[in-house]
């Protein structure tokens, strides 16, 4: 029995969810807070597997009692998020500090979201319980990533660039993402000769906030995409929200794609529909990246990547929040490489030139 502990402020959101998951027979709600002090005691007395947490509350906020239950007991948390970009800034911060995930807060019982959102939520408390949550791990020192060298036999022995044989990294990432993307992003130079693509399932309103948060920490250029930009080295476009992100290869530039199609696409953005586009886009000059994740969206594109001689990189378990996506792709054999995601920004490097 996995034992969840809610610590809202609102009545409702505290009864709507206590509902939700109790009606799942491996879950067990063990106690509610209003609040992120009454949250803190009650974690104390009753150990919960997982714990969700609202982020605007009286006495104390969410991102307050995060930081306390990370450092004091680390343990799965999911924070319950209003989908504004306000709450988008505030979610994205949580992630940082070490929460596992989000569900959006617009719980009506007339929505027509609700059956989804119940099965979302209790998919990922199932998921996220089976994790050991450790306290946020002191980064490593940030040492920029490099272009690999050969060694020419001679006696000057002078470090030679190996040729660019790949310039388009195509990225899938889903739970866990936001701080994983961080972690490579921010290790690669401003003068990265590839240009990069991400589909990070996240909705609408959440990423742009989530663009502008990268660009701010990142040499490269980091921009949300949309219709009319073309790819390019040194940049990563983030997927929107709601909408597929694919590329269109023409004579002497490469177009970036935004649409709804295809519609029976489970995830939007999708990783299969944006990986099988790089396939048929470059080819062998794509690298396809899967990082942590549930399910085994990516799988699909990864396939069509690796029969076109594209490099595949896939998170390793050790490292991600779920071994989701990345377990799908190694499970198939389709795995190059797999790597801790402080060493995913160095693959990515030397794979441009594999």
């Amino acid at each position: 029995m996995i034992k969840v502990l809610v610590i809202d402020d609102s009545a409702f959101m505290r009864k709507a969810l206590s509902t939700m998951l109790e009606g799942d027979p491996e879950i067990q709600v063990v106690g509610t807070a209003r609040d992120g002090s009454e949250g803190l005691d009650k974690a104390r007395q009753l150990q919960p597997d997982v714990i969700t947490l609202d982020i605007e509350m009286p006495r104390m906020d969410g991102l307050t009692a995060l930081r306390h239950i990370m450092m004091e007991m680390p343990r799965p948390v999911i924070m319950v998020s209003s989908l504004t970009t306000e709450g988008a800034e505030a979610t994205l911060k949580a992630l940082e500090l070490g929460a596992v995930d989000f569900i959006p807060k617009q719980l009506s019982r007339v929505s027509l979201d609700i059956v989804k959102i119940e099965n979302d939520l209790r998919s990922k408390v199932k998921t996220v319980a089976r994790r050991k949550i450790r306290a946020p791990r002191a980064p490593r020192k940030i040492e920029p990533v490099t272009a690999p060298t050969i060694e020419k036999p001679s006696l000057e022995a002078i470090p030679q660039k190996r040729s660019q044989s790949r310039d388009v990294v195509a990225i899938g990432v889903s739970t866990g993402g936001p701080p994983a993307i961080q972690k490579v992003l921010s290790k690669l130079p401003a003068n990265f000769p590839a240009c990069i693509l991400i589909a990070q399932h996240m909705p609408q309103a959440f990423t742009g906030p989530f663009a502008k948060r990268l660009d701010a920490v990142c040499q490269i250029k980091v921009k949300e995409a949309e219709a009319g930009d073309r790819v390019q080295a040194g940049m990563a476009f983030v997927a929107p929200g709601g909408q597929h992100l694919s590329i269109d290869q023409k004579v002497s530039r490469i177009d970036l794609l935004i649409g709804p199609e295809p519609k029976e696409a489970l995830y939007k953005p999708s990783a299969n529909v944006l990986i099988a586009s790089v396939a048929q886009g470059v080819g062998k000059r794509g690298v396809g990246v899967i990082l942590t994740g549930m399910g085994s969206d990516g799988l699909e594109g990864i396939k069509q990547l690796r029969q076109k001689n594209g490099y595949i990189l896939a998170q390793d378990d050790a490292s991600c929040v779920v071994y989701g996506m990345p377990k799908a792709i190694v499970d198939a054999g389709l795995a190059d490489e797999i790597l801790d995601i402080d060493d995913i920004a160095q693959g990515i490097m030397n794979a441009l030139y594999r």
